[in-house]
C-alpha cells in the first residue's frame, strides 16, 4: 500500500475518532435544553412553581426579588447562582456589595431548594432554582411564561469583585447601560424591556434622594415630584429604614407597560428611568412598548431568555450544591 494511501487511513482513523470523542462529549453535556431534569426529576419544574406560588401568596413582593435576583446573578459573567453564596473569610459575598442594596428574601430560594431537595436529593441545581423562580414570579406577577431552559450547575465562588464591571448603576449613563447588557447579546430594544421591571416593586430613597436635594431635578413632573418629597422627606436617609417610593403608583404589583407611559411623563424615579424616554436610542422603543403591552411582554421574554442563557456551566462543569447560600466544600 502506498505512503499516500496510508496517510489517507490514518486520516480517516483520526477524524473516526475525534468524531466520537466529539458525540461523547456531547452526550455528557448537552448543555442547556427544555425540561433537562425530565428523567432525573420529573417533578422539579412543578415543585418549584407550587413553592413560588405558595410563597407569594404569603409574601406578595417575593416576586420582586426573584426578578431582581436573575438580573444580578446572570448578568455578572456567569448565570451560575454566585449571587447567592454567603461571604467567607476568604470571600466577600456579592449580596453584601453596593450593587446588591435592597435586595433581600433570599432565605426563599433556601425554601424552594429545600422542598426540590426532598423530591430529588443532589440533583437541581441552585441556579436553576434562580433561573425557574423567576420565570414563575414573573407569571405570578401578571407577565409572561416565558419557556427557559434548564441544564445549569452551580458556581463556586463569589464574583463580588466584579459586580460593577458588569452591573450597571442606577445613575450610569444610557451608553454604559446600552454596553453592558450588549456585551452579553441583548440588544437596545431588549434593554429597554429589560428595564421595564421597574413596573413593580419600590426604590428606596437612598437611591432617589439625588434627584429631590438640595434642589429638585427639573426634569421631574411636579406632581410626582409632591408625592417623592412625602416620601422622602430626609436629604440623607437611613439605609435601614423602611422609606420607599413605589415604582408605579397605579398598577405596582403588575408587570405591564405602564412604567412605559410614567417616564415618558416624567414620572420616573431614577436616572435610569429618565435617560431611557429622553435617549434618542431608546425613546423610539419606550413609546412603541407604552403602546402595545404584547410587544413589551415580546421583547422582555427574548431578553430574560438571552440573560437567563449568559455563559452557563453545564456538563461536569461546577456542581450541584448542597445548600444555596454555600459552596460544598465549605459545607
Amino acid at each position: 500500500m502506498g505512503s499516500r494511501a496510508l496517510f489517507f487511513l490514518a486520516l480517516l482513523s483520526f477524524s473516526a475518532v475525534s468524531l466520537r470523542s466529539a458525540f461523547a462529549e456531547n452526550e455528557a453535556d448537552p448543555g442547556l435544553v427544555m425540561n433537562f431534569y425530565k428523567d432525573t426529576c420529573p417533578q422539579a419544574e412543578d415543585v418549584i412553581r407550587e413553592q413560588v406560588r405558595l410563597l407569594y401568596k404569603r409574601h406578595k413582593n417575593t416576586a420582586f426579588s426573584w426578578l431582581r435576583n436573575i438580573f444580578h446573578d446572570c448578568a455578572v459573567e456567569s448565570c451560575d447562582a454566585s449571587l447567592l453564596l454567603d461571604s467567607t473569610r476568604r470571600s466577600l459575598s456579592e449580596k453584601e456589595m453596593d450593587r446588591s442594596f435592597g435586595m433581600r428574601n433570599f432565605r426563599y430560594i433556601e425554601s424552594i431548594k429545600e422542598a426540590v431537595e426532598r423530591e430529588c436529593p443532589g440533583v437541581v441545581s441552585c441556579a436553576d432554582i434562580l433561573v425557574l423562580s423567576a420565570r414563575d414570579g414573573i407569571a405570578a406577577l401578571g407577565g409572561p411564561y416565558i419557556p427557559l431552559k434548564t441544564g445549569r450547575r452551580d458556581g463556586r465562588k463569589s464574583r463580588a469583585e466584579l459586580l460593577e464591571q458588569y452591573l450597571p448603576d442606577h445613575n450610569e449613563s444610557m451608553s454604559v447601560v446600552l454596553e453592558r447588557f450588549g456585551a452579553i447579546g441583548i440588544d437596545t430594544s431588549g434593554v429597554v424591556a429589560l428595564l421595564g421591571a421597574h413596573s413593580v416593586g419600590r426604590t428606596h430613597c437612598v437611591k432617589l434622594v439625588h434627584r429631590l436635594y438640595p434642589e429638585v431635578d427639573p426634569a421631574l413632573n411636579p406632581q410626582h415630584v409632591e408625592h417623592m418629597l412625602y416620601k422622602c422627606p430626609d436629604q440623607i436617609p437611613d439605609p435601614k429604614a423602611v422609606q420607599y417610593v413605589r415604582n408605579d403608583r397605579g398598577t405596582p404589583m403588575v408587570l405591564d407597560n405602564n412604567y412605559y407611559r410614567n417616564i415618558l411623563d416624567n414620572k420616573g424615579l431614577m436616572l435610569v428611568d429618565h435617560q431611557l424616554a429622553v435617549d434618542k436610542r431608546t425613546k423610539p422603543y419606550v413609546k412603541k412598548m407604552a403602546k402595545s403591552q404584547d410587544y413589551f411582554f415580546k421583547e422582555f421574554s427574548r431578553a430574560i431568555t438571552i440573560l437567563s442563557e449568559n455563559n452557563p456551566l453545564t456538563g461536569t462543569k461546577g456542581e450541584i450544591r448542597k445548600q444555596c447560600n454555600v459552596a460544598n466544600r465549605l459545607h
